[in-house]
């Protein structure tokens, strides 16, 4: 089941399960789910790898971030592929699973979000993966509403997130140990 915002909000504020929200989100949210906005890009480099038990992401560098009262832009190319990551950070309860999903400006404009869910016991900001895939370039204003996440009940029990991306993290420093 869905919840909807009157519920959100009061585990917003009872339990901390959104924090950084917009005054729009926490007084008038739209539809069944908070709209969470562009806080971080990130562009990558070097190379990855991914193995049975061991990993290592590529290096990333910071391009633009989101200062509160400062109106910032990035342009995205066609072909231009970063990692963005959300103003909002997340406490996710043991009965709650969140999907994200991108608004749908980001498609219409060429731009193609790679999102998944989020399971319970994560806490921390969303990363996602984001390509323009279009033939135009893209301008963002960074803090502008890019993803709308919807908040699930898991009934029938689940496990909590063990992975090493809790807290927020973008990438890892060097080859490690999958969890």
């Amino acid at each position: 089941m869905v919840l909807g915002p009157k519920k959100l909000l009061q585990l917003v504020k009872t339990k901390k399960l959104v924090e950084g929200l917009s005054e729009r989100e926490l007084t008038n949210p739209e539809g069944a789910g908070f709209d969470f906005r562009l806080g971080e890009v990130y562009k990558i480099s070097g190379k990855a790898f991914l193995g049975v038990t061991e990993r290592h992401t590529p290096e990333i560098k910071l391009v633009k971030k989101y200062i509160e009262g400062k109106l910032t832009k990035i342009v995205i190319k066609p072909g231009d592929f970063f990692l963005i990551k959300t103003i909002e950070t997340v406490n996710m309860p043991d009965n709650l699973s969140a999907n994200i999903t991108p608004r749908s400006t980001l498609y219409r404009s060429g731009l193609f979000l790679r999102a998944g869910n989020c399971p319970p016991g994560y806490s921390g900001g969303y990363t996602f993966g984001l390509k323009n895939e279009g033939k135009v370039p893209v301008t963002i204003e960074m803090g502008a509403r890019i993803v709308h996440v919807q908040f699930l009940e898991v009934k029938g029990g689940g496990n909590m997130y063990r992975g090493q991306w809790q807290g927020g993290r973008v990438t890892a420093t060097k080859k490690e140990k999958q969890v």
